[in-house]
């Protein structure tokens, strides 16, 4: 028995999308019927009658290979295509992105030191001085190597909360999101930080600004969606919950941003992203009503969010 994945009934005999590679009832087992992302392709389904031949003849030599190239892009980023296999799974590949560097800082920190280690993963006012422009991507990733409950809360509440806006916005919108979002809430923090007089050496790490945003981008689009805690196990609207994060980070920001090492200005910062960003966006699903949840705690040295 498997859930349909467009109205939520449970069916004895479901139906996988080999489109989309969702399952569905009976009733949305047809591509028109669950809106399939894959609808608009069906005309040429992964571009395997496109040879490139008539647009090199059309644009003359000059402009043959470039149709080439972008008629390959077009092709493997279909739904037919290589990274077809990503679409309606992002949420997962940035989990997995999570736990694959949180095994690499392991590797770095033992075999290089601290200092390669906040070189590649840390994101401060220091490392943006000196050029090492790719940590506004990687400290996004990047966890406390030693404080395990910071990778684990962060990679709970993606996988829960994350394929509810992932679905609603579709992969594409949701990728830049996750990753924007991710992005300034860490150069909020840096920036809050350097206002408030902090030393340009101090660092931040962690996807909680982007989590963040997820969370608020619900309590827009679904304010009254039911969250069941694991600690302590109860119900709660998911706009109460982010209410309280938000109470928390305004309380931090004010406080100096040096509560227990949190990185509030990025929290504080990603939720606002995600509650503008809802305000504006249209989704192609709606979100449900009631959904299973934990958090975990934070830990480690440097502030992580």
């Amino acid at each position: 028995m498997a859930k349909c994945a467009e109205c939520g009934e449970y069916e004895n005999l479901p139906y996988q999308c080999r489109r989309c590679g969702q399952t569905f009832c009976s009733e949305h087992r047809l591509p028109e019927n669950h809106d399939c992302a894959g609808l608009g392709e069906w005309n040429d389904p992964g571009g395997v009658f496109d040879s490139g031949f008539d647009d090199g003849v059309e644009e003359g030599d000059s402009g043959g290979v470039g149709s080439r190239v972008k008629s390959r892009i077009d092709r493997e980023t279909s739904t037919g295509g290589i990274m077809g296999a990503f679409r309606g799974n992002m949420t997962y590949v940035f989990l997995a992105a999570m736990w694959v560097t949180f095994a690499a800082e392991f590797a770095v920190l033992f075999t290089a030191g601290e200092v390669l280690f906040d070189d590649l993963f840390v994101l401060s006012g220091q490392n943006l001085v000196d050029g090492y422009l790719w940590t506004v991507v990687t400290s996004v990733f990047a966890h406390s190597p030693f404080g395990f409950f910071h990778i684990a809360g962060n990679s709970i509440a993606l996988y829960f909360f994350g394929p509810l806006v992932e679905r609603y916005l579709g992969s594409k919108r949701f990728t830049v999101m996750f990753l924007v979002t991710g992005i300034v809430a860490g150069l909020a923090q840096i920036g809050t930080g350097l206002l408030l007089g902090g030393p340009l050496e101090a660092g931040v790490y962690g996807a909680s600004g982007a989590i963040m945003a997820v969370m608020g981008f619900l309590s827009v689009v679904n304010p009254n969606l039911k969250v069941m805690l694991l600690i302590p196990p109860i119900p709660l609207k998911i706009r109460t919950i982010t209410l309280l994060y938000a109470g928390l980070s305004v309380f931090g920001v004010l406080a100096g941003g040096d509560i227990v090492g949190i990185a509030h200005a990025a929290h504080l910062s990603g939720l606002v992203l995600g509650v503008i960003y809802a305000t504006v966006a249209d989704g192609r699903h709606g979100v449900p009503n009631q959904i299973g949840s934990g958090g975990g705690g934070l830990g480690g040295g440097r502030r992580r969010f």
